[in-house]
């Protein structure tokens, strides 16, 4: 380790390439094999130096293997590769790589020990364990810049919530949720190590902190140069096959605490406490999740938590939305005319499609119109503004309560260019051209404009590519919606065995719920293979930042995604029904197709269903593939191991056996809850109960995230992140488009404009100014117009007219079949709603918006408290190491220096 300490400002790729030549490898390979045994590979390695006992040293069934340290029992380990020393054609090259590989890693001043593959559960695998020793640590808490404590926390707490007593059964113990006490930091510097904290060396540093460092580490240490190139990193190392895995170790089983009194059983607690579905109505312990797990992990569970929160709400208001529409089902005059048979019995109907349907009366509909009014009231325009609002109180307060949590966690000053910033190892190895940073004036590699250019363009036509193969597989959707309808209507009518369900099971709801069905499953395959596109043009952008490539990933999957789950749902509520023509002159999708017409009542029950099926059955699929199959693969991959003794079945190999949440982990968790926000917010004018749906959906989101985090994957490398990133501002986005599809879908989808119309200017009874609201809304056309195409085969009763949905003159006006004034005082109407609700919900917004500040002005104050008392602490530091050098000599420099000091603190209690 003195090599560490004589180098201790070089950067870890220089140690490894200028490392002295004399440095001792202790690595060892047998040259010879025992009968029908592979190459067993290096036995142990180790730094020089190190008291490690050798295997034959150790009984192995005496000692416990469910252990997180080294042989020696006082090392911890920080992370573990493993590899299959298989003898393949590339055997002997991947032996070079690990070989140049570890010795690197020990030029950076990491122990290595190997546990060699006779002990591991299936006599394949060699683990290598990792420890980062104490110099190892400060150098790069240094780099990473590191915060640590310097002095406890004096600022007086929170005054209590009168509240506290009530919420009493929802709390979690104080253990649990705060497991250490709050300090003051500062960034960590190897030469000030008097000022900080450190009561153990060993402990000074928290696993997650310990791993974040050697994960730095991995990820640039060189391991050789192949086709003149330099590689490094641990990443090209898994690609290629020369370790299968790299992952920190979990500190216990999850079932129980670990047996080492050194251990904090960190991961039991997580169980006990916050990863079992009942405990579904506690807080969670997000302090314990962010120490385990890191910031980034914590910072989401937070925002979820939250989002789940301000759903309660939501799904309060628009469970009552629904309950009035229910109470009231019976005194809507619009059904009770549809299923009277004195009146909806005598509306003879147009035939729904050309030649093969028939004609049909009006009370056939008579089921469906009643359930229509559940979600096609004057509740639905309340609701429609009501979460205009919601969404940005939401979006609001949830910046005030990220702004706590950057507090508490001490990522206010968290610069993200120590993290997300720096350059990425596949940039640096992928970009062999260099130029000068105006900013560092040092050379850095760098793509090329043209190159750029070129890439861009692969990736945006096949971006391009995959949104038209959406849009063709809607309107295939749309064409099979259009083909199969005909089908129903004549199953349906000589189908003995349906004709009890045929009041409520109409052709249209039939056609709509297959086609809703069909277009789920075409969802979740193009889903299938999308994400591995999106994820292969983005590598192959080369993105120059670790930010720059989860933006650039984040936004071609949420395009994809946007477009894929809403298009069924904007053409329901946007295009169905709206361009179908009249009688005799209706209009064709390809010349051959007739277009939809929307049910009597309305197309609103129609986008209902389509965004309960896509909806319901995406949350359903996610939480099957998010649960039960990493479940499945743990038992598969487990099933040898539950036959041996447990003292044999290693920490290591435990974990090796989980499935590995990987870089995209949360990237997906957050795709999958801002597609179900768009849901909950574009269309919720036709659903209110959709925030109840996403209620229950995200309390046992909760449960299943952390289960499967806790119980089914390998422990993440901790990382941090002060924010949601690019996700807020999608979901901003997303709050702004829903005023208007909103506003559009009260306006163009219900019927609640033409009804007010109707009530306030065509309206002929003051005692029921409803009634003959129906046949008003009915045209009249007659039987004999209609051209050889479209007249059913069939009239058994000699119908001489029939009505369909729309505003237009009868067959004997002069003006025969063209837009009554009634349709264009109805049209003058939507569009004056639509102006009025959204300037009025947007001014709310903006108000509601500019009213609620970004942070707490309780966490300002505590925030420039901690800034001054930082500096106090640093500035009297700075004078006690003054003053021990005026008693040393160079008195008058240093005096000169103790004025200035003392200046600048009586400036900082001033400021």
């Amino acid at each position: 380790m003195s090599r560490l300490g004589r180098r201790a400002n070089e950067t870890l790729i220089e140690m490894a390439l200028s490392a002295d030549d004399d440095i001792a490898i202790l690595t060892k390979f047998k040259p010879s094999h025992s009968e029908g045994e592979e190459c067993n590979g290096p036995e142990t390695i180790s730094t020089a130096g190190s008291e490690i006992p050798s295997s034959s040293e150790i009984d192995k069934r005496h000692q416990s293997k469910d252990s997180i340290f080294f042989r020696d029992g006082v090392r911890r380990i920080d992370f573990v590769l493993s590899y299959v020393d298989d003898l393949n054609k590339e055997w002997e090259k991947k032996l070079e790589r690990r070989k140049e590989f570890e010795s690197n890693l020990q030029k950076a001043g990491l122990e290595l020990e190997t546990e060699d593959k006779k002990e591991s559960e299936d006599g394949k695998i060699f683990f290598v364990k990792i420890h980062a020793p104490w110099e190892v640590l400060i150098t790069y808490a240094e780099v990473l810049n590191i915060k640590v404590p310097i002095r406890e926390n004096d600022i007086p707490p929170m005054v209590e919530n009168p509240l506290d007593c009530v919420l009493f059964p929802l709390r979690l113990p104080e253990k649990v949720m705060h497991p250490e006490p709050d300090y003051f930091t500062a960034p960590f510097s190897k030469d000030k190590q008097e000022l900080y904290l450190i009561n153990d060396e060993s402990t000074f540093f928290s696993p997650s902190m310990r791993n974040r460092i050697v994960n730095y580490i991995l990820t640039r240490c060189p391991y050789g140069t192949e086709e003149g190139k330099k590689k490094f990193g641990i990443k090209r190392l898994l690609n290629n096959g020369t370790y299968t895995a790299a992952y920190p170790l979990h500190d216990c089983q999850y079932w129980k605490k670990a047996s080492d009194p050194n251990c904090d059983s960190e991961r039991y607690t997580l169980y006990m406490e916050w990863a079992r579905f009942l405990r579904f109505y506690k807080e969670q312990p997000l302090d314990l999740i962010r120490k385990y797990y890191g910031e980034k992990i914590g910072i989401y569970f937070a925002w979820l938590g939250f989002y789940t929160e301000m759903l309660f709400l939501a799904a309060v208001v628009g469970l009552i939305c629904f309950l009035y529409g229910l109470f009231t089902m019976d005194e809507n005059m619009s059904s009770k005319e549809i299923c009277d048979p004195a009146i909806g019995g005598e509306i003879i109907m147009c035939p729904l499609c050309d030649r093969d349907c028939e004609y049909w009366r009006l009370n056939t509909t008579c089921e469906s119109s009643q359930y229509s009014h559940l979600f096609d009231n004057v509740a639905t325009l309340f609701f429609a503004i009501f979460m205009g609002i919601w969404v940005t109180l939401f979006l609001e307060f949830w910046k005030r309560r990220q702004a706590r949590l950057k507090y508490e966690w001490d990522l206010v000053d968290f610069e993200e260019e120590q993290q997300q910033l720096q350059l990425r190892p596949e940039y640096e190895a992928k970009c062999t051209q260099k130029k000068k940073n105006p900013v560092t004036q040092e050379m850095e590699p760098y793509l090329p404009l043209t190159s750029q250019a070129v890439r861009f363009c692969i990736s945006g036509a096949t971006v391009l590519f995959w949104v038209s193969l959406i849009i063709a597989s809607m309107i295939a959707v749309i064409v099979y919606r259009l083909a199969v309808y005909a089908a129903f209507a004549s199953l349906m009518e000589n189908t003995q065995t349906l004709q009890p369900i045929s009041g409520l099971l109409t052709p249209q709801l039939a056609t709509s719920v297959t086609a809703s069905c069909l277009n789920f499953v075409i969802i979740m395959v193009l889903n299938f293979f999308y994400e591995r596109i999106a994820i292969w043009i983005t590598d192959m952008e080369i993105p120059r930042t670790h930010m720059e490539y989860e933006n650039r990933l984040t936004m071609k999957m949420f395009l994809f995604q946007f477009v894929n789950y809403y298009s069924s749902c904007f053409y329901v509520a946007f295009f169905k029904g709206k361009f179908v023509g009249y009688p005799g002159a209706y209009t064709y999708m390809f010349n051959r197709w007739r277009n939809e017409e929307c049910d009597p009542a309305g197309c609103l029950i129609e986008l209902t269903t389509q965004l309960t099926i896509v909806m319901a059955g995406k949350q359903i699929w996610g939480n099957i593939q998010e649960a039960i199959v990493p479940w499945i693969c743990n038992w598969w991959g487990r099933r040898k191991a539950r036959n041996n003794p447990e003292n044999l079945y290693s920490r290591w190999e435990q974990d090796h056996d989980l499935q590995t949440f990987g870089a995209l982990g949360l990237f997906y968790e957050y795709l999958e809850m801002v597609i179900q926000f768009g849901f909950i917010t574009l269309f919720v004018a036709s659903f209110p109960l959709a925030p109840l749906l996403a209620l229950m959906n995200n309390i046992l989101e909760i449960r299943v995230d952390s289960w499967k985090l806790t119980t089914q994957f390998r422990r993440p490398v901790a990382a941090k992140a002060h924010s949601i990133g690019v996700w807020q501002e999608i979901l901003n986005g997303m709050a702004i488009l829903s005023v208007v599809t909103n506003a559009f879908i009260v306006a163009f989808t219900s019927d609640m404009i033409p009804r007010l119309v109707y009530y306030y200017a065509y309206s002929e009874s003051e005692d029921s100014p409803m009634s003959g609201y129906i046949n008003n809304s009915l045209s009249v056309f007659q039987i004999s117009d209609f051209p050889l195409r479209n007249e059913p085969k069939e009239n058994p009763e000699n119908f001489v007219i029939c009505r369909y949905r729309d505003y237009r003159y009868p067959p004997d006006h002069e003006r025969k079949y063209l837009h009554t004034m009634q349709f264009w005082h109805i049209l003058a109407a939507k569009l004056a709603f639509i102006i009025i609700m959204e300037h009025v919900v947007f001014i709310v917004k903006f108000f509601v918006a500019w009213m609620i500040p970004d942070v707490p002005a309780d966490v300002k104050a505590k925030i420039k408290r901690e800034k001054y008392l930082t500096q106090k602490i640093l500035h009297e530091y700075e004078l006690e190491k003054l003053k021990e050098r005026l008693c040393q000599g160079d008195k008058r420099t240093t005096e000169k220096e103790f004025i200035a000091t003392e200046g600048r603190m009586e400036l900082s209690r001033a400021m």
